[in-house]
């Protein structure tokens, strides 16, 4: 039995990039031609350009308010904003709704979701039955699970949230094999299945999403007899990253182009450093070009040592939306970065708010190359004139400030 989904996961690297290199324009191309949305926002691009990751740098990123603000306007003429490449029909057996409200299409194409890959990675295979407690009600979770399944050859018992009681009636008596969910919930039934004697040894594997799952509930699961491995998707783009057996960060899938930019701006950070993941799907159906995650991680060196050879991301690591008010007025991680943007001295800037209550203070701390006389003053003069704010300015050596991914770091006392 072949220890991979499919021949991709151990592509040459070179081979991979190459492959979506060739992809990208024509991913450019298709979604200025078939969405509105995307012909306005990446008008005037020459779609042919752009055949690199510089190239696609220099391209806007789309965040998920984008998408509400967008469509909030078109509604109910276009549920999605102009964003999708397809129409309701036979072409679009589901839409879905996530919180906002915001709506995302599903395709028709096998595994739409592309979920398959982790589902694989966690040990799911043909011909054993799947608990997938994600909820079916609106949202597309449970759905993005249930597809991954099915690429695989499971069968699937939709069991949805709550009813705690049934479901582990009905894990006793059906004896899936596998679980997919959230950890949160799979903690219940263990608990719960404990607390009364419900048999539920049948349940040796599970894939999860939608939380963290920390090493210590991983473990935890492991002591009771549970192999847990998370995934990373979104009801936006589908699988972008899954974890395999040498639980060593999580492998990007194969769909996608996966870029870490500093929080606020669309630019990419140095590999290792924390920033914003800025995805772009080559799904053809929501050509999303350059979606902002709102999620904070960042790139670990090497390959997985389970021969898949596509980068690997360290996990969910925070949100990068870090607006924070300040004396009345919101301070964006966006205006940290035009600060620096002026000084060519400068390589890195975090805004640390301290005081209580009504007695805010800021202090931008800088590392700089180097530490021109005067510098300190114009830095602060482009605090005042970007934020509306007086601040200080703190002048660092390269390094000195922590790669945890925060623009703004909130330090008040809240007592």
């Amino acid at each position: 039995m072949s220890d991979f989904f499919d021949a991709l996961e151990t592509r040459d690297p070179a081979q991979r990039e190459a492959a979506l290199m060739a992809a990208l324009p024509r991913q450019v191309a298709h979604a200025q031609k078939t969405t509105t949305a995307l012909a306005e926002i990446l008008a005037g691009v020459d779609a042919a350009g752009v055949t690199s990751r510089e190239a696609l740098a220099r391209l806007p990123v789309t965040r998920k308010h984008d998408l509400f603000d967008r469509q909030k306007a078109s509604r109910p003429a276009d549920s999605f904003g102009g964003f999708s490449a397809l129409v309701r029909g036979p072409g679009m057996p589901r839409l879905f709704s996530s919180p906002g409200p915001v709506y995302e299409p599903e395709g028709t194409a096998k595994d739409y979701w592309r979920a398959g890959r982790a589902a694989f990675a966690a040990g799911f295979r043909a011909g054993e039955l799947v608990h997938n407690a994600f909820s079916y009600h609106m949202t597309p979770g449970a759905f993005i699970m249930e597809s991954g399944a099915h690429a695989v050859g499971c069968t699937v018992f939709p069991a949805g949230v709550g009813q705690t009681e049934q479901q582990l009636q009905a894990i006793a008596e059906l004896r899936p094999d596998a679980y997919m969910g959230t950890p949160s919930f799979l903690r219940i039934l263990v608990e719960k299945a404990q607390e009364t004697g419900s048999d539920i040894s049948s349940l040796r594997k599970g894939l999860t999403g939608g939380e963290a799952l920390p090493p210590s509930l991983r473990d935890w699961f492991a002591e009771r007899g549970l192999a847990v491995y998370q995934s990373y998707a979104t009801a936006d783009l589908g699988l972008i990253a899954y974890e395999t057996p040498a639980r060593e960060g999580l492998v990007l899938d194969e769909g996608v182009m996966v870029e870490i930019v500093r929080p606020g701006t669309g630019d990419p950070v140095p590999e290792g450093e924390v920033g914003e993941m800025v995805v772009t799907t080559l799904n053809p159906d929501y050509p999303l070009i350059r979606f902002g995650t709102g999620d904070l991680s960042a790139v670990l060196p090497g390959h997985c040592p389970t021969g898949r050879t596509n980068t690997r991301i360290k996990g969910w690591m925070g949100r990068a939306d870090q607006t924070t008010k300040i004396r009345g007025m919101f301070v964006h991680p966006s205006q940290v970065a035009d600060i620096a943007r002026r000084f060519p001295e400068v390589l890195k800037a975090r805004l640390v708010v301290t005081g209580e209550m009504a007695s805010d203070s800021m202090t931008l701390k800088v590392e700089a190359e180097s530490h021109p006389h005067g510098l300190e003053s114009r830095i602060g003069e482009a605090i005042r004139d970007i934020t509306k704010l007086r601040g200080d300015v703190e002048l660092l050596a390269p390094g000195s400030l922590p790669n945890d991914g925060k623009v703004i770091e909130d330090a008040r006392s809240y007592k």
